[in-house]
């Protein structure tokens, strides 16, 4: 299959501006998945919107932290129309994915602290639409566990950059037969719903592991002080559950 036969996607970036894009376009990509930490969806939404353009299409997305700071579990989910808060229980970000038809992907799974388990792919394998086998931020070892679970379960395979820095973006990707025609954030939908045929791009070689390098270094970061100034210094956050923006429709949900 040709470039040009071929939708190329990277289904997972946390980061979004004029250089983002610019470098997404340069890698060959298609589309991306902007879906930061802590932003509230209409937030997501907007910036997706004024970024998109003929040359790259920018998808919304959330990255729901479920559960409490010491045992989170990241869940992906692309085409909400309603926002859903970080940290509320698992099963209730399930039935929201749900309601709202969203393809709902596993990122990193059995990574550290943050991802779905074993167990969590078995009871959710009606609503999971497939599972990140490759993101450069994880080790080798961590790889093959994720390939090990997506073929346990029978899930498509995904592979994204989950970039958080701008040299990270496009080096690893999803590729679809373009023949199944994806043109907007709801066609990719469809197409990880139903399994769409694909190809996962991995990064290789020297640009793999000085990636690797730097997004650990970053995620050294994020871990700390970045926490305390999230937890300590900024106050509640914007995708809290108990924030104003969400009317309680979540508060009986919260784990804290």
């Amino acid at each position: 299959m040709t470039a040009s036969e071929e939708f190329r996607v990277d289904p997972h970036v946390k980061i979004l501006n004029d250089r983002v894009v610019e470098r997404a376009v340069a890698t060959g990509l298609d589309a991306i998945v902007y879906a930061p930490h802590f932003t509230r969806l209409p937030e997501i939404q907007a910036r997706a919107e004024r970024y998109s353009s003929d040359d790259l299409l920018v998808i919304p997305a959330r990255e729901v932290f479920t559960g409490s700071w010491r045992d989170r579990k990241h869940v992906l989910a692309i085409g909400l129309s309603e926002p859903v808060p970080d940290f509320i229980s698992l099963e209730a970000a399930m039935v929201e994915f749900d309601r709202q038809d969203a393809a709902v992907i596993a990122p990193h799974p059995e990574f550290l602290n943050v991802s779905l388990s074993e167990s969590d792919l078995r009871i959710y394998r009606e609503t999971v639409d497939g599972v990140e086998i490759h993101n450069p931020k994880c080790l080798p070892p961590h790889d093959r566990r994720a390939r090990e679970l997506a073929a346990q379960f029978d899930y498509p395979p995904v592979a994204s950059s989950y970039a958080h820095l701008l040299s990270t973006v496009g080096v690893s990707h999803t590729a679809f037969d373009a023949a199944i025609g994806i043109d907007s954030a709801a066609d990719l939908v469809t197409a990880l719903r139903e399994g769409a045929p694909r190809r996962v791009v991995p990064a290789t070689g020297f640009t793999r592991w000085k990636t690797t390098a730097c997004e650990l270094a970053h995620l050294g970061w994020e871990n700390t002080w970045e926490k305390v100034d999230r937890l300590f210094l900024q106050g509640i956050e914007a995708t809290h559950p108990y924030h104003i923006a969400y009317d309680g429709k979540f508060d009986d949900v919260s784990v804290y």
